[in-house]
């Protein structure tokens, strides 16, 4: 059996990053950046006012308070978006400005409106303004020449709003790869049909589907493939001739018509991994044909879940271009005793709670690689080392948040 990070790190190190493409900013949500961005401009481009209120001299203000109030004569008013020539401050007098309008010459600081009494061509200041108060400065937020974003970035809402801020209405990003989904079994029944008695609901497909547009990424859902070695060549071929990721789920066990890896090598797969040292998920097979991938996960729900999320979901990001591929794992409390097998590291089920500071994780119940529900209710997988046979409550363990970006 291959190990976890083993495993893993091959699968990593053969799945290639696929090309370019060029979209629209507002169609570049959830994509990952092809290159380094920079910027050409200071942002902001001139010195602005933070508030509505006064922009004056600090030295003017030192002494103002609410009972003995500064008065300053107004000169003039000055609006976001609007930008002319005006008198500069001199000392006892104050200039009326809008947020984001641009800083007079002679002032130093902004008091806000709030802070003020406005009136007949002058304004009383309550409260001392201390030098800078209130201004945002030329680049303050970016300076010219610095890189803002980075290759391998995922553009979200805040990305998305820095590349608008640049002027970038169209995006370089990687493409994203053509994922074929595959169930496999002669008792899978589709949603929708007839089920008879021994068989069972193809739920892996919709969960795989799922899984994979929740990256952004559509799938093509290329049906179920009987259990005989004619009906998978056929499936697979369609598969491998339009798609970079080939996924199974089910058929690749010790079975008697479990016939995935007969079939995927005479159509040209190297297989790379066949088992893999975890529960669930240990019957996993990978293999490279040229530049695609295949994935056959197990059949049990859970375990293609896992499956999925320890191993399918890294390289689908890297050959999207991803800088960062694995999700978050911090350390929490247990609440409850575990107890395992030693040999393979093992991927329970989880909730965790905020208590005190610090993550606390019990299990969300049975742990059965068949019993979905009991997945729908984790926010966490628990991790536990191959080597240990139990964890007691009060135990530090490893928790993976399932719910949370990549880190």
């Amino acid at each position: 059996m291959t190990s976890v990070d083993d495993a893993l790190n091959l699968m990593l190190s053969l799945a290639g990053t696929l090309g370019e493409e060029k979209v629209p900013l507002l169609e570049a949500y959830d994509r990952i950046l092809a290159g380094d961005i920079a910027s050409e401009i200071d942002i902001p481009s001139f010195n602005n006012s933070a508030m509505d209120g006064y922009a004056v001299m600090s030295g003017d203000t030192l002494n103002a308070s609410g009972d003995r109030p500064v008065e300053l004569r107004v000169l003039s008013e000055i609006q976001a978006g609007i930008y002319r020539e005006g008198p500069e401050l001199v000392s006892g007098t104050a200039i009326c400005i809008m947020t984001g309008a641009v800083i007079p010459g002679g002032a130093d600081g902004v008091i806000p409106v709030e802070d003020t009494k406005e009136g007949e061509g002058t304004v009383k200041i309550f409260k001392p303004v201390k030098k800078d108060d209130n201004i945002r400065f030329i680049g303050e937020d970016i300076s010219a020449g610095s890189d803002v974003l980075h290759k391998g970035d995922i553009v979200k809402s805040s990305e998305t709003g820095l590349l608008a801020s640049l002027n970038h209405g169209e995006i370089s990003v990687y493409k994203r790869p053509r994922i074929g989904i595959l169930s496999t079994g002669d008792e899978i029944v589709d949603v929708g049909e007839a089920m008879a008695r021994g068989q069972v609901r193809n739920s892996n497909a919709y969960t795989l589907q799922s899984l994979v547009r929740g990256m952004n990424v559509v799938p093509e859902y290329l049906g179920i493939a009987e259990d005989t070695i004619d009906g998978l060549r056929q499936k697979l071929k369609s598969g491998f001739d339009t798609k970079d990721i080939v996924i199974t789920t089910g058929g690749v066990s010790l079975g008697k018509y479990d016939f995935i890896k007969d079939v995927i090598q005479e159509l040209g797969v190297d297989i790379k991994i066949e088992t893999i040292s975890m529960k669930p998920g240990k019957p996993l097979v990978f293999g490279i044909k040229g530049d695609k991938v295949f994935f056959g996960l197990p059949g049990n729900p859970v375990s293609t879940m896992v499956a999925f999320m320890q191993f399918v979901r890294p390289v689908i990001l890297k050959m999207m271009g991803a800088a960062k591929l694995r999700k978050p794992v911090v350390k929490a409390i247990l609440m409850e005793k575990i107890k395992k097998k030693p040999g393979r590291r093992h991927f329970i089920r989880g909730r965790f709670i905020i208590k005190d500071g610090r993550f606390h994780v019990t299990t969300t119940g049975p742990q059965g690689s068949g019993i979905l529900s009991s997945m729908s209710g984790a926010n966490c997988i628990i991790i536990l080392p191959e080597d240990i046979e139990k964890a007691l409550p009060g135990d530090e363990v490893m928790v993976q948040l399932i719910q949370h970006g990549e880190v």
